[in-house]
């Protein structure tokens, strides 16, 4: 029976049926090399051209980002600090610091973890409209209108006529967080996804380079590389925003935070522009309707069976070997009327699921990363800074990251592959979780000798506290570098990871649980507000470095077995299903 509904499927599909050529023509790989097995093994590994429709995309998100970091890097200040005595606009001039709500460190840092829990949690919305409705481009075009209303609120917040009334002030902040935080997620699912699809081989293939040296030309690599650019527009968007509305919040007298919210603003109108500019050049993928529901009711069907009162058996059950292959549809005799779909589909939406199982521990690793912009800005503030705005120093991050993705790119990866050294996805994340840990680290040790050295001593972030310590601020490059390092190995990945891994028709919404994980992050950080107090701050840290390393060796145990079967996941063939309300065959 399974022999023939194959044989039924193979008719269905025919041109899935690859029993007598892998590879059969399709208009992408048509008149390449493929690698045989031994090859496969073999030779070295290297990416393709990046096309340059992508480099439009990583505009948009440049000019985002700009409007995102720029805007949220005050943010700390504008909510903690005082508004300065005699000024309307919360500018602190030369020698003062800038501020407008007087809420203090719990309160500053409570609010901005939250936008940042909202703006990752809404990706969900995104994701599934973009999968099921709209597709990605218009998504991404609803988002930007929806971002730049909340942009507006922001500036409202912000002039001076409402920043001198401290609760009207926070309430329209508050909203315009809301919004912007609402089309945030709404891009961020999207616009990651769409610059990927920009290349469309899924193949390996074989070139000679000009050296004579045969290697094969890895779609995985590539779509690596294309997000190490795409990353590197980001903190270049991140930095400019950042350093720029930094100085506009402080720069004199007469101008404020209600500029440093502006300036965001005008910038992220070069998104419409560009995704306009550029629409009949984009890969676009058309929605598909509601696989997700389809994809719910294939995981339902699997399990069906292995679920016992004992949680131990049931788990045993679930990770069985069989779990997804008794449901595939060629081992049905009686397929369901919603299995519109082939086996190969089965087996990415087994792949999706298992990104989603790595996925699960990293709200573990951004509870390092967290530190970022919130704890560490307002630990920059107890230092000495000889002049500089205390939220400078968080464009370390971007400007480390900005030097050292080409550097990783151009030597250290290559290298690395030279040496046959097999340093997976997995790994990359790992030490991603090594970094941040040691990042904390350093912070923890500098939080320790600000309360030895501080005229306050362990009282150094209170209001009261008119004095700072006389250790300079640039101590922090350690904490800045390593997130840096952290994120290139566990942030950039963790988008390649989503992309590869997703089934196409879901990459959206796979994305988009790779984005909320951020949301867990920040949620996970409101439990440690607690410690946000002095003299409690060096504990906060040294947690955090704990929690991370303790979590990054879990994370490696959990997932080395994945680890091994990288290369047969990323390779696996596109599977086929009739999208719902529909009787064409798509390829999924």
């Amino acid at each position: 029976m399974a022999a023939i509904h194959e044989a039924e499927m193979k008719k269905a599909f025919p041109e899935h049926d690859t029993s007598s050529d892998e590879h059969v023509a399709d208009g992408i790989h048509d008149g390449l090399q493929f690698p045989s097995e031994e090859e496969r093994l073999s030779l070295r590994r290297v990416s393709d051209t990046i096309p340059w429709a992508a480099y439009l995309i990583a505009i948009v998100e440049m000019a985002e980002r700009f409007s995102y970091y720029g805007s949220t890097v005050v943010f700390t200040n504008f909510i903690q600090q005082p508004l300065p005595d005699g000024s309307n606009t919360g500018a602190g001039g030369a020698d003062g610091q800038s501020g407008a709500l007087g809420r203090g460190l719990q309160t500053s840092t409570g609010l901005t973890t939250f936008y940042q829990f909202w703006a990752y949690l809404t990706p969900i919305l995104g994701g599934y409209l973009a999968d099921t409705y709209w597709g990605r481009y218009n998504t991404i075009c609803v988002a930007i209108g929806v971002a730049f209303i909340g942009h507006i609120v922001l500036i409202v917040s912000a002039i001076p006529s409402v920043v001198v009334h401290s609760n009207n002030s926070l309430a329209a902040f508050i909203i315009g967080m809301l919004i912007t935080g609402l089309g945030t997620g709404l891009f961020k699912s999207n616009i990651s996804t769409l610059i990927a699809e920009q290349y469309k081989r899924r193949k390996l293939f074989v070139v000679t380079t000009k050296d004579g040296e045969r290697v094969i030309v890895d779609p995985t690599y590539t779509v690596s590389r294309m997000y190490m650019y795409f990353y590197l527009f980001t903190n270049i968007g991140a930095l400019i925003g950042q350093i720029t509305m930094t100085y506009a919040e402080k720069a004199s007298i007469y101008v404020g935070f209600y500029l440093a919210f502006t300036l965001p603003t005008v910038v992220f109108l070069i998104c419409p522009v560009v995704m306009f500019l550029g629409r009949n050049y984009y890969n676009r993928t058309p929605p598909t309707g509601s696989v997700t529901i389809t994809a719910f009711r294939l995981w339902l069907f699997a399990s069906g069976g292995r679920w016992s009162w004992n949680p131990f058996r049931t788990w045993k059950n679930m990770k069985a070997d069989d779990f997804w292959e008794n449901a595939k549809p060629s081992k049905q005799q009686t397929r369901p009327h919603w299995m519109s779909f082939d086996d190969q589909w089965v087996d990415e939406v087994r792949r999706g699921i298992k990104a989603c199982g790595v996925f699960v521990w990293y709200p573990i690793y951004w509870l390092s990363y967290n530190q970022l912009n919130n704890n560490l800005t307002s630990q920059a503030a107890t230092m000495s800074t000889h002049g500089l705005p205390n939220d400078i120093l968080s464009n370390l991050d971007p400007l480390a990251l900005i030097i050292f993705i080409p550097i990783f790119d151009a030597f250290l990866y290559p290298a690395l592959k030279r040496m046959h050294i097999n340093f997976s996805a997995l790994k990359k994340i790992t030490a991603g979780f090594a970094t941040g840990a040691a990042a904390m680290v350093w912070a923890s040790v500098v939080q320790h000798y600000i309360y030895k050295t501080s005229p306050c001593g362990d009282q150094a972030n209170s209001l009261d506290c008119e004095a700072v310590s006389p250790l300079n601020v640039w101590i922090q490059t350690g904490s800045y570098v390593l997130i840096a390092f952290s994120e290139i190995f566990a942030s950039i990945t963790g988008l390649e990871y989503a992309f590869t891994k997703a089934p196409k028709n879901m990459r959206s919404l796979v994305m988009a649980m790779y984005l909320v994980t951020n949301a867990f992050g920040a949620a996970l950080s409101e439990a440690f507000l607690p410690l946000l107090v002095d003299p409690l701050l060096t504990w906060n840290y040294g947690a955090v470095a704990i929690i991370a390393a303790v979590g990054g060796t879990a994370f490696w145990i959990s997932i080395r077995k994945l680890d091994a079967q990288e290369d047969q996941l990323n390779n696996l063939a596109e599977g086929h299903m009739v999208t719902p309300g529909s009787t064409d065959r798509e390829k999924v």
